[in-house]
């Protein structure tokens, strides 16, 4: 397996740290506000990576923090006149909510950094202790001229840094670069008692702190937007690195930016997609979907032109999986044909060439275009006629695909009253019986009920089957 490591800028063979165990940390966010279209591409992307991970046998660590303390959390408290505790739980919750919609799994833990205080505290007098760090007044700054390899992810020098530096410079400083590990309260802030002064930790040790206690010392994989390779990414090497004397993440990977309708999104523009108005218009499937057709470090442009094409590609996915179970049910039960046995042979050649393009640095695209060849070829052989054993050998590996990949799902936030599957069929029994008896207005009540409930059925001459809208 190739993963693309923004470290060394190429593509580099994965060897894990434990045979077949992976250890992945993905910033998460700061939880102030509902989450953006942007923000759903790291979610579906490092998911994705996980999933596949998880389906050739690794055991995954997944951890993913949420960043519970923060001036805009605090700023943001303040002006709806609530306290921050309140606020984080709410937005916390809507993002799980969030990301159950797009169909991300639960990461292996959820750290807050409210609650790795004693953490983040040790790290930072090790940084100290070792003279990477100083405090001046209440305030502790990380010396970036103490770490000879500052600037290794981002490939910036540090001179060039300094002398072009647009952040606010401290007089207490001793280096313009210098970024803080712990900074005294404001009046009204929250705050935590440390060695230094009552106060909070600056951002970027956080990250360095739930890595050191989660995954250890040394991981494998650490991943989010690009937006966070300088500085955070950068800062956290250095912090991590200084205080350990270990290599921090063997593997660093980075998501390209979303851009919409070919700009930039932005609130001044006018063009900022909060993620569940998208959701609730093309659905959070589609969302998903929408993600994963292009490779994760290429450009992504979002239009709603773009968002229906990819709803019309997904449709046709789910269309082939509804083709399937209705083709099982009437499938004959004989032993499998000449041609079938070998059409098995070139079934086995698609999951070749998706896991070819998974490896490949996890090129969603083209393991995307393997679903879409196997549509064809389910649409093509797996139809009236075909044996059971030949059709459940077809649907076993398109879900087995599909799955992989978190395509097909009950998306978005479902009625609590929507039909299972089996009670689908129970309405379904009663419209035929009701046809039968020739009481056709009972029979189109049945039908339209059924389509209130997101279900539409088709009469065929093989019997009557039904997909979800």
């Amino acid at each position: 397996m190739k993963i693309y490591n923004t470290l060394t800028k190429q593509k580099e063979t994965f060897k894990p740290i434990e045979e077949n165990k992976v250890r992945m940390y993905v910033c998460g966010p700061t939880v102030y506000n509902l989450i953006h279209i942007g923000n759903a591409r790291p979610y579906i992307v490092f998911d994705t990576v996980r999933r596949y991970f998880e389906a050739i046998g690794y055991d995954v660590n997944y951890v993913q923090n949420f960043t519970d303390v923060d001036d805009k959390i605090i700023n943001k408290a303040n002006e709806e006149g609530r306290s921050t505790t309140e606020l984080v739980e709410e937005y916390i919750s809507e993002t799980l909510q969030d990301a159950k919609n797009l169909n991300v799994k639960r990461a292996t833990h959820h750290p807050r950094v409210t609650e790795e205080m004693d953490g983040i505290i040790k790290l930072i007098e090790t940084l100290i202790q070792k003279g990477f760090a100083y405090e001046v007044e209440g305030t502790v700054y990380f010396d970036t001229t103490a770490f000879n390899e500052y600037g290794k992810l981002s490939k910036k020098v540090l001179d060039e840094l300094e002398a072009g530096a647009r952040i606010e410079v401290a007089q207490e400083k001793k280096n313009p670069m210098d970024f803080v590990l712990w900074k005294p309260k404001k009046d009204g802030e929250p705050y935590w008692e440390s060695p230094w002064s009552e106060g909070r930790p600056g951002w970027h040790i956080e990250c360095s702190a739930m890595c050191k206690k989660y995954l250890g010392e040394t991981i494998d994989i650490h991943a989010g937007g690009e937006d966070l390779v300088f500085p955070h990414h950068e800062n956290e090497i250095a912090q991590s690195e200084a205080a350990n004397g270990k290599t921090f993440s063997n593997y660093w990977m980075h998501n390209s930016f979303l851009n919409i309708d070919n700009h930039k999104m932005s609130k001044s523009l006018g063009n900022f997609k909060v993620l569940r108005d998208v959701g609730e218009a093309f659905g959070y499937d589609t969302v998903r979907f929408f993600m994963l057709s292009a490779h994760y470090r290429s450009p992504l442009n979002y239009s709603n032109d773009l968002m229906e094409a990819a709803k019309n590609g997904l449709e046709r996915i789910k269309t082939c999986k509804s083709n399937l179970e209705f083709a099982l049910i009437h499938a004959k039960g004989e032993p499998l044909t000449n041609e079938e046995t070998v059409l098995l042979e070139e079934l086995k050649g698609f999951e070749f060439k998706f896991h070819e393009a998974m490896q490949d640095d996890f090129n969603t695209a083209d393991a995307i275009s393997v679903v879409f060849e196997l549509v064809k070829f389910a649409n093509t052989y797996a139809k009236e006629g075909a044996t059971k054993d030949f059709t459940q050998a077809v649907y076993d590996e398109f879900m087995k695909l599909v799955n992989i990949l978190g395509l097909i799902y009950e998306s978005g936030e479902e009625k609590a009253h929507a039909l299972s599957d089996d009670e689908v069929q129970e309405y379904i029994a009663k419209r035929t019986a009701a046809k039968k008896a020739r009481d056709f207005a009972e029979a189109d009540r049945i039908r339209e009920f059924l389509k209130e409930q997101g279900v539409l059925i088709e009469d065929t001459r093989e019997g009557v089957r039904f997909k979800r809208i």
